[in-house]
């Protein structure tokens, strides 16, 4: 299930970053008291009474049409508007209503979609009733706030989520396996559906950026049913000059989060380069099951060691995601197309797989007593048990003495121990402490 947006609009120096910073809690944005610091559209995810949601912090508007910077600034802001489910609109309380705070209320009533006047540096109760006459901006929500303390925001967040679409029935049975092709642009996503689906579904093109949108495309092979996802191609934030591109990172996000299975696919001409982890990174992060992809194998020169370097470098740039499989491919020639799915269908399973809690806990003994915990400060960290408390991915719970005793290198054993056990082919695992009560 995909995540809602929230975009975070206003002119410039009215606080949205912010604003943006205290709810994501992190300090993402650039934050400084000079208009137009910040240029391009910042993401994040943030959360309020269990709903999760996305964060778009914009550029300010400044309707200026002879400032190029400042047109680019109002296309990115149109773009984030057009992905966005709710929109809260930053104000300056102590400035009151301005032209430019009207300017921008006509552009986002005619987007048709939710707006909430948050009235900014609203932090001294004398200030309270300045935040009235932003009701005449058109909008039924107008709440007065300071986003530098906090003041109002848990108002704020109670609107804001209140707005956000119903969780909906997903389109396609439970037991389809929906699966996103991710990469940076250009290292033939789309090239890769066509192969894959053995047809020309998707628009194929060698210029960088193509495909804007994802597009599902359900299908089955040998009895299964599957969705398959060819997201916008994820360049670095630093790299992207062209606004429709930016957009376009949201929505492959949002394919990630509603993926079992993401295929990461890396060039081959090209090499490994930092974008490339960051984009594996949004998938292990979202729990999904993973493949690397490495295409266009055709096209480079090889021996006997080539492979073995490729997977070699694979593995060094990427030990984080040690679990999932390596696949050398070329969309062009077709060579080892026809292993994705079989590969898809495997790790799918694993991610989908649940083992007995009596087998858990066997494993998990056996471990302990052959490497027990270390001690910490003359403390000994201990596991009593071990439960599976969901799947996709498979999350295990371990009941211990104490939390703030365990080491992540233990952990890592314990994990690497279930892993020989149970394998978890091609599958992140996620481990949760919760301290044991004592009996009375």
């Amino acid at each position: 299930m995909s995540l809602p947006v929230v975009a975070i609009v206003g002119r410039p120096n009215v606080g949205k970053s912010t604003l943006f910073n205290r709810l994501s809690g992190e300090r993402i944005a650039i934050v400084e008291d000079q208009p137009g610091i910040t240029r391009d559209r910042i993401y994040s995810k943030s959360d309020w009474n269990g709903r999760e949601f996305h964060l778009i912090d914009t550029g300010g508007l400044d309707f200026d049409e002879n400032d190029e910077i400042l047109r680019h600034i109002q296309s990115q802001v149109e773009l984030a508007l057009a992905e966005a489910d709710v929109i809260l609109f930053i104000t300056n309380g102590r400035e009151g209503v301005t032209p430019g705070d009207e300017e921008v209320a006509q552009l986002l009533h005619r987007t048709k979609k939710p707006v909430i006047v948050a009235v900014n540096k609203v932090d001294d109760p004398k200030h309270a009733n300045e935040t009235y006459d932003f009701y005449r901006l058109g909008f039924g929500d107008v709440v007065g706030i300071s986003s530098i303390h906090g003041t109002g925001t848990g108002d704020l967040l109670d609107i804001l989520v209140s707005y956000f679409p119903d969780h909906k029935d997903e389109e396609f049975d439970e037991d389809t396996i929906r699966v996103s092709l991710i990469g940076r642009p250009n290292v033939g996503k789309s090239s890769l559906v066509n192969a894959i689906l053995g047809e020309e579904r998707v628009i194929v093109s060698p210029i960088a950026g193509t495909t804007r949108d994802a597009i599902d495309t359900p299908f089955e092979h040998e009895g299964q049913s599957f969705v398959l996802v060819d997201t916008a191609g994820l360049r670095k934030r630093g790299k992207v000059y062209e606004s429709v591109e930016k957009y376009s990172v949201i929505r492959a996000l949002k394919s990630i989060e509603r993926s079992d299975v993401c295929l990461i696919v890396l060039d081959a001409e090209r090499g490994i380069a930092e974008q490339d982890k960051r984009i594996a990174g949004y998938a292990h992060e979202a729990g999904c099951a993973s493949i690397f992809l490495v295409n266009k194998w055709d096209a480079i020169e090889k021996d006997d060691k080539t492979m073995k370097r490729f997977q070699d470098k694979i593995r060094q740039e990427f030990q984080f995601m040690p679990y999932a499989p390596i696949l050398f491919v070329s969309a062009k020639t077709k060579q080892r197309i026809a292993k994705i799915l079989p590969m898809v269908l495997e790790v799918a399973e694993q991610h989908a797989m649940r083992i007995p809690t009596s087998v858990l806990n066997q494993v998990l003994r056996e471990a302990i007593a052959t490497t027990p915990p270390p001690s910490e400060k003359g403390k000994r960290f201990r596991i009593s048990y071990v439960t599976q408390v969901s799947v996709k991915p498979p999350t295990l719970l371990l009941f211990v003495n104490d939390p703030e005793l365990a080491h992540f290198s233990y952990l890592r054993y314990i994990e690497n121990q279930l892993r020989a056990a149970f394998q978890f082919y091609g599958t992140p695992v996620r481990i949760r402490l919760r301290k044991k009560n004592k009996l009375k």
